[in-house]
Order: C-alpha cells, then structure tokens, then sequence
C-alpha cells in the first residue's frame, strides 16, 4: 500500500448530518484547511433526492451501513436491524425527514448535569440559524439557515382520519411540535425543498463545495486517528486499497455517529481498559465510558388491514394512483412519491401527570413490517401506527467485533432491558388500540395484522411487544458529554484526556430528546463550529 500525506487544519471523519455543518461553518474562514471524510459514496441519486425514494434505501448496501444488533435478551435474543446512512448526509440522506427538535426541558436536563452553554435558551439560536423555516420567523424559527423546513406536499387521506381518531380518542391538535409546546397531534413538518429531500449534503454541504479551502473525500474508511502524547495529529484511512494519512495541524473530529464514534475511538486506543487490551489494541487513554449510555427510542407498530382500496399497495387500483403520482412528481413535484411516509402523528402523554409528552405516533397509510423490508405486505390494503416511548430507562452498548476496522461494531441495544420501559410500551399498545377503535376508521377497519388478537391480554401484549419492539433510527450517548466517569467529551466536546480531539454527533447526547434526532444533531454541530472557532481564534 502507498502512502500519501496531506496537512489540514481540521480533519472530520463523517459526512453525516454533523460532518455536513461542520465542514461548511469551519471552512467559511478560507485561512482554514478543512478535510471531510466520508466512508460512502455521493448522495447523487433519485433514491436520495426523491422522498418515497427512502423504501429502497432501507436495505441498500450501497448508501446503508445495515447494522444488526447482537441477539437481545430483554426481546427473547432476536437480532435486531439498525440501519444508518452511508453516504454523504449520512442518515438525513436516508431518514423519513421528519424536523421535530424534542422539548426545552431536554436541553435543561442536560445543562443541570453541569453541561454549561446546553439549556435550551442557548441551543435555541443554533436550531434558528440553521433553519429556513417556510412559514416565516418567529419566537422559534429562523429562516436565513440552510436547512429548508417544509409543509409535506402529499397529504394522504388516510392521514386526516389518523387526527381524527386521535381527536375523538381526547388528543387535541397541534400545529408546530417545536413551538409553544409539543403536545398534540397535527401533520409533521419536513426538512424537503420544492417536494425534494433537503438532507444536510444538500443544505449546508453542496453550496460550499467548490471551496478551494475544502476537500471532500468520499468512499474513504478511517481505520484510526493518530495521537502522540495524547495528542490528536490525524487519521489513518484506506481508498481503493489504499492506505492513505493525512495531518491534522489543529483538530481531528469525530463525527461518525453513535454506533462508528466510539468503534473509531477503540480501534484508535482510547476506551474502556480490559476490551482494548481484549483485542490487542494498545491503550493510548483508559476512557471507560467509550460505548457505554447507548440509548434508542423503543417503537412498536400495531397494524391493521383496511376493507376499503384507500391505503398505498401493489394492486390495481393502488398501482394506477401510483402511476398518477409518478406523473404528479415529475409534472408538479407533488404527490406521494413526495411523502415522508410518515406524515401525520404527533406527541403524547401517556398519563396526564407528565410534564412533557413521553410517547411519539407516527402514522403509515400502508401495512409495515420488518422496517418496510418485508415487500409482501405491500400486497396488502391496511394502515400501521409507531408508538414509541421518548425517553427510555434501558441502557445499552457499543463495543468491538475485532480489532478489523472493515469491521461492524458490536452493537448491544438492550432495549426494554428496564421494567419501567416494558410497561410502558404495554400501555403503548394499549393506547394504539384505543385510536384505531375510534368511530373514523369505522367504515373501513378490517382485521388487526398486528397484534393478532382482538381483544389482548396484558400478557399478550406483553409477549407481543418482545417479539415485535424495535426503534425509530435514533441512537445516542454513546460518547455522553459530562464530567462523571462515564463521560467520554466536556461540555466543549474535546475529548477526555486527548487533545485536539472532539466527538461531534449525536453520540455525545448524554440524554435522548424526546423526539427525532436529525434536527439536534444538526444545532450540536453548529454549536460545536462555534466552539471550536472560538478556541482558535
């Protein structure tokens, strides 16, 4: 293998949602060499572009990292998928581009463990100044960002009759989950642009690429980030068969995501002790907490069959509205080929003594199983509804396969691991069921495909959600910003211990957001930008 050696101010491994704005804030000063790696390839492509494009991406090994969980107990050892985007925009290039931002109480939560500059009247500025918000701006939205922030443009009918179950079930209406207050059901906002997806290559990454200050280099696999004395000095990445180092004058980032960040940082040395040296991996800094605090949205989906042609499926009379959609996206850029699939939902209390909504719906006007990978459903007439509970007690994490960085990570979920989290998804269920009884699928409900009886006991539900509970795509922790032993970054996100290293990702969430975590990710980026600016300056 030949070596080639490049110098950069800045190095950021992960083209991901974070690695997008950080390339763009960070090269804005041309006086800064900025280098971006990314493992993928380019987001050019319809699948990508194309909002319903998201159904072939869910199993693409191409622009899909296809990520398995080891067998779970707390779910009666089944393998669980956790797909995640490999390409440039990272998982907002593959995601359902649903702009949801979780509740100021979240970032308090974080600031009250000591992370100083994370309360919400700090963080609220970067969500502003990354967002071009369609509706205008506000108290809570900014619209000179990058990020475009739409209404959804296809509106399936199905979708109204969701809201109105939900209404007669008692849940009022919302119109802005990231407004006054979150609590409510309505339709859910975008981050598209002109029936397009707006993924953070295309918002913060493609305006600037032709900087002469900024490398972008893709289908590149970081195998390690090269420290002397404790010290970041840059990475160590293989192209084409290539072995290729390139040097970092100021910062290497780390911006890979929850389940790459701390694998990167353990094939570098820097982890918990005894799985290092498990792996004959030479300790640089002894960080116990790499890998550890893993946390993910726990979902469940109740589905049922519809005795009416009214949802998305392979039959005829499906497959013709779907020809007129394809002529209403190329014509108009309308219709449901511009649909997030998850259109309508919203947040709710599951007892009205919470201060904040602890569980999220999200309504599919069409029969889901397996992550959509289960084709044969779409044979079917039907509608599925996600229930997951925000912000879970279980605690799982992240660790080596080998010391191979071609390698998985070894991902342990340990989702329902917690009492408190299994009864809690039993009353999800519960609460699923009550919506979809409601008098506006009365014309159409046929029989529930999942779960299967009509009238399900508690234990039932119970074994029901083992077998079928699984996750909306957003882990975080596993590199939590603090100052207790199992911190891995401060509250500037350096690194513990090693200089001129920063993890930049969602990992670095030392609690979930209840609700998605594209739009977070996105204002920890531009926050982090900031900081390091400011370091250097």
């Amino acid at each position: 293998m030949s070596t080639t050696n490049t110098a950069f101010d800045y190095i950021i491994i992960g083209g991901g949602s974070a690695g997008c704005v950080l390339a763009n804030r960070l090269s804005a000063d041309p006086a800064n060499r900025v280098c971006l790696l990314e493992t993928g390839p380019s987001d050019q492509t319809p699948l990508i572009s194309m909002p319903f494009g998201v159904v072939g991406l869910m199993d693409s090994k191409k622009y899909n990292w296809m990520f398995n969980s080891q067998p779970e107990p707390s779910q009666n050892d089944r393998v669980i998928y956790c797909p995640r985007g490999k390409v440039l925009g990272g998982s907002s290039s593959v995601n359902a581009m649903l702009y949801t931002r979780g509740t100021p109480s979240d970032y308090d939560h974080w600031a009250s463990l000591g992370n100083e500059g994370w309360g919400y009247k700090d963080i609220l500025p970067y969500f502003k100044s990354t967002q071009h918000q369609e509706r205008g701006a506000s108290e809570y939205h900014g619209n000179e960002g990058e990020l475009n922030v739409a209404e959804g443009r296809s509106n399936h009918p199905l979708g109204k009759t969701l809201l109105e179950a939900c209404n007669q079930a008692g849940y009022t209406n919302n119109s802005d989950f990231n407004g006054v207050q979150q609590e409510g059901v309505g339709y859910y906002q975008v981050t598209q642009i002109n029936g397009e997806r707006c993924s953070a290559a295309r918002a913060f990454l493609h305006p600037v690429s032709q900087r002469q200050n900024l490398t972008i280099i893709t289908e590149a696999r970081v195998a390690r980030i090269l420290t002397k004395n404790n010290v970041a000095t840059g990475v160590e990445y293989q192209k084409d068969d290539q072995r290729h180092t390139l040097e970092a004058s100021k910062e290497v980032i780390l911006s890979a995501g929850a389940f790459c960040s701390p694998q990167l940082l353990m094939l570098s040395g820097i982890g918990p002790e005894d799985e290092l040296k498990q792996q004959g991996i030479p300790v640089v800094k002894n960080l116990a907490g790499v890998g550890k605090n893993l946390q993910e949205h726990i979902d469940i989906i109740t589905v049922n069959k519809s005795t009416k042609a009214n949802a998305v499926a392979l039959r005829p009379i499906g497959m013709l509205k779907i020809l007129k959609d394809i002529w209403l996206y190329i014509s108009q850029r309308k219709g449901f080929l511009t649909t997030s699939i998850v259109e309508t939902g919203g947040f709710i209390k599951s007892k009205p003594e919470f201060k904040d909504p602890d569980m999220q719906l999200q309504f599919i006007p069409l029969v889901m199983e397996d992550h959509g990978r289960k084709k044969s459903t779409l044979l079917t007439y039907g509608y599925s509804l996600h229930n997951c509970l925000l912000r879970p007690k279980s605690r799982g994490k992240v660790s080596l396969l080998n010391s191979d960085f071609r390698s998985d990570p070894r991902i342990e979920l340990n989702m329902l691991s917690h009492p408190d989290d299994l009864a809690a998804m039993v009353e999800a269920v519960k609460i699923n069921l009550n919506i979809f009884a409601q008098p506006a699928f009365d014309d159409f409900r046929g029989k529930s495909i999942f779960p299967k009886q009509k009238h399900p006991t508690d234990k039932e539900i119970e074994e029901f959600v083992k077998n079928k509970a699984n996750h909306v795509y957003h882990p975080v922790g596993t590199c939590k910003m603090g100052s207790d032993s199992e911190a891995v970054v401060n509250d500037r996100l350096q690194v513990h211990g090693i200089k001129s290293l920063r993890v930049v990702d969602a990992s670095i969430m030392p609690t979930l957001v209840g609700g998605n975590t594209n739009a977070p990710t996105i204002m920890i980026a531009a926050k982090a930008a900031d900081i390091i600016l400011a370091d250097h300056c």
